[in-house]
């Protein structure tokens, strides 16, 4: 069977990340212990991570740096 050639019109291929692996740069969201969504900058994860803890407050959401491979967990101000 042959192979189906990357033509130049073609999308490249997408990067998949895989829920059960940490990430490897940037700063991941972590919701009750489960790699939800990745973001470039620790403030942009830190927004993120407040206003869904804004929204459900029972929620456990802390912010994993995959450089230093440290979580921080996200508190309500007040």
């Amino acid at each position: 069977m042959k192979k189906p050639r990357l033509e130049l019109n073609d999308p490249p291929p997408r990067k998949v990340m895989r829920a059960d692996l940490a990430p490897t740069e940037g700063y991941s969201l972590v919701v009750d212990g489960h790699f939800k969504s990745h973001y470039d900058t620790v403030e942009a994860a830190e927004e993120a991570g407040m206003a869904l803890k804004h929204r459900y407050q029972m929620l456990q959401v802390q912010v994993y740096d995959a450089a230093t491979r440290t979580r921080s967990t996200v508190h309500l101000p007040g």
